[in-house]
């Protein structure tokens, strides 16, 4: 099985990433996502607003278990990090999440 948290901070590092529900929810309208991962205390509202525009550009949206400061600490980053917009993949696996419909709501790997 896929480290999720490997798969995101590789997408980070040699890909293209836009951070922000802003930003993911212009990609979901546009189609210019690879994919799109949310985190588990996203807004409702905005929540569904992206999965909206995901679905009918088809793409793809996983709901990460760990909470905003949780996605940042994966993305190095030193902002909270609610919305996720993928663009390019880089040498990340992070697509073959997908594959797997068990893996939508992922936990994390401190279990």
């Amino acid at each position: 099985m896929i480290d999720v948290d490997k798969a995101i901070a590789s997408a980070v590092k040699t890909g293209k990433v836009s951070f922000g529900a802003n930003a993911a929810m212009q990609n979901a309208k546009t189609g210019k996502a690879k994919m799109i991962i949310l985190a588990a205390n996203c807004p409702k509202g905005i929540k569904e607003q992206i999965e909206y525009y995901c679905k009918l550009s088809k793409v793809p949206v996983m709901t990460y278990k760990g909470v905003s400061m949780d996605l940042a600490a994966v993305c190095s980053k030193l902002f909270i990090i609610s919305a996720l917009s993928i663009r390019e993949i880089g040498d990340s696996e992070i697509l073959k999440v997908t594959d797997n419909t068990e893996t939508e709501e992922y936990t994390g790997g401190n279990e």
